[in-house]
């Protein structure tokens, strides 16, 4: 991701009232980083704080993957909803609907993330399948191959 990228992604961390285990998280792995205390990040401006958690040098599994689910949530639905499209599964505006659904076929996910990439731009579709992958190994292991960018 772009550093720009990475700052959205921060903000929109920040923002989402559903990351709160990890918003402590963050705060922490930021005050220790920066030798502030807990209370003075928090108090940073909104801006700021994603600036700083975007070039955090290390950063845990879990912030990592809420702050991408939250950028993708808010910048990146078209690209979801057509994935899923092509690989026949319902959703609603890029969120599947039922959350017992099949392993699909690898070939088709194959076939599926490469006409992805045709239709948006490669390194989205790279950060979006490698995400996938990340977030659950076993239902999108045909992607590992296709999710590095080329």
């Amino acid at each position: 991701m772009s550093l720009e990228q990475r700052i959205d992604a921060a903000s929109l961390f920040w923002e989402d009232e559903h990351s709160t285990d990890q918003q402590l998280e963050a705060v922490s792995a930021l005050a220790t980083h920066m030798k502030f205390r807990a209370k003075s990040v928090v108090g940073l401006a909104p801006d700021k704080r994603a600036k700083y958690l975007a070039q955090l040098p290390a950063m845990t599994d879990t912030i990592a993957a809420r702050a991408l689910v939250n950028y993708h949530l808010e910048r990146q639905r078209p690209m979801m909803a057509a994935f899923l499209d092509l690989l026949g599964i319902s959703h609603e505006n890029g969120l599947i609907i039922d959350e017992t659904i099949a392993k699909p076929d690898s070939e088709k996910v194959q076939n599926a993330a490469k006409e992805l990439s045709a239709k948006f731009p490669p390194d989205d579709v790279s950060l979006y399948l490698s995400t996938l992958v990340s977030q659950d190994p076993e239902t999108w292991d045909a992607l590992i191959d296709v999710a590095q960018p080329a």
